[in-house]
């Protein structure tokens, strides 16, 4: 069974070995840290496994910043080994369910030109491709895709 709640600091550890296995250009420990502790306009949700007889796993997370009315999703990552088991919908839905809750009528996110199932799980979840940014990705100048979703 997976559990999505709001990250604490107590889950940075976890959040950071994940970001660092899931994405080119990490976010760095101390960035995830001044994101809960000092961004107003944060908010971060974890995803738990929940097994028999052992501790909840940490498998997955997803960040967003509130501006305005509107939603911006700044990280999305499930680890490699939990994929495909519904984990990163569970987590942008809940996102989605935060977001309405805040009073925020639009998400959006940018997406790897290159990154074609994150592309397809925001379809899914009805997000529209809007706009392309040239050379966004600093680590490969690769473009992002500009993505868009009324909540």
């Amino acid at each position: 069974m997976i559990l999505v709640k709001p990250m604490q600091v107590r889950h940075l550890d976890a959040v950071h070995a994940i970001e660092r296995v899931c994405f080119a250009t990490p976010w760095s420990r101390e960035s995830l840290l001044r994101e809960l502790t000092t961004n107003e306009h944060a908010h971060y949700l974890a995803a738990f496994l929940h097994r028999p007889f052992a501790e909840p796993l940490l498998v997955g997370y997803a960040g967003m910043w509130r501006i305005g009315d509107e939603g911006h999703i700044t990280n999305l990552a499930v680890l490699e080994a939990h994929r495909k088991r519904g984990i990163a919908s569970k987590i942008l839905h809940s996102l989605a369910e935060l977001a309405e809750h805040l009073g925020i009528t639009a998400l959006t996110l940018e997406v790897r030109v290159g990154n074609t199932a994150a592309q397809s799980l925001y379809a899914k979840h009805g997000f529209e491709t809007h706009g392309r940014r040239k050379g966004y990705y600093a680590d490969t100048g690769e473009d992002a895709f500009i993505m868009w979703k009324t909540v």
